[in-house]
């Protein structure tokens, strides 16, 4: 099905201290002081948005799959230079659910070099099924955090469950962070990370049955946003 708006960027934060911490510890490596003083993200690519039921395939050359349970916002009014505090959410459009798909094998050599992902990334992201106003959630809204639950399951086994309101980073402080020296527009779309256990990397691909497969159906549910579907398909030839 079509997206459910035009995106006009894409950024993705990297805000649950839980999987960042998890997912090193898996490489023997501790955490980077730094990721404590400033809220990192990547772009990625609006034009490869997918959206809720749309199937997904993994890129030329890659076996290894992920998905990535996240919460993203969306940015409904132009924005610059926002302030950390709770009125930045002022330009929020609302949130929805975010599959930031992953192919491991090819992260693995792109993140070796030391500037970011690329083709392990860029190929797909779903978002949906709707776009929930933060006025709908706000009862849900503490610290600066939402505390909403968030589940994924692969074939119908839930694998993920975490609480978005585990993030270290705030909404504030991530919606501050991007905008500063830089114009937020409408359409743009910035995802909160993964959420603690979200993704079978962190999981580890022995615990749960192995990467995604064609035929596989991912499932990733936010409380009160809903249920995003997506089946894993062959690459087209």
């Amino acid at each position: 099905m079509p997206a459910l708006f035009p995106v006009a960027s894409l950024r993705d934060y990297y805000a649950f201290e839980q999987h960042v911490k998890t997912c090193r510890g898996h490489r023997g490596l501790g955490m980077v002081p730094q990721w404590y003083e400033v809220p990192v993200y990547y772009f990625s690519n609006p034009a490869a948005v997918l959206g809720d039921g749309d199937p997904v395939f993994a890129p030329a050359g890659s076996a290894a799959l992920d998905y990535e349970l996240e919460l993203a916002c969306v940015v409904g009014k132009p924005a610059r230079d926002l302030p950390a505090d709770d009125s930045a959410l002022n330009c929020l459009a609302g949130f929805t659910v975010m599959n930031d798909w992953s192919a491991r094998d090819l992260q693995r050599a792109e993140m070796a070099v030391g500037l970011g992902p690329s083709k392990s990334k860029d190929f797909a992201t779903s978002l949906g099924p709707r776009v929930v106003p933060f006025a709908e959630l706000r009862d849900a809204y503490r610290d600066g955090r939402l505390h909403l639950t968030m589940t994924a399951a692969v074939n119908g086994r839930e694998l993920s469950r975490g609480d978005a309101g585990s993030m270290y980073w705030t909404w504030p402080q991530i919606l501050a962070h991007a905008s500063r020296d830089a114009d937020l527009r409408p359409g743009d779309v910035i995802g909160s990370g993964t959420v603690g256990t979200g993704c079978i990397l962190e999981l580890t691909p022995e615990a749960v049955g192995g990467w995604l497969k064609p035929g596989d159906v991912v499932e990733l549910t936010v409380e009160r946003i809903g249920t995003l579907r997506n089946m894993v398909v062959e690459r087209p030839r």
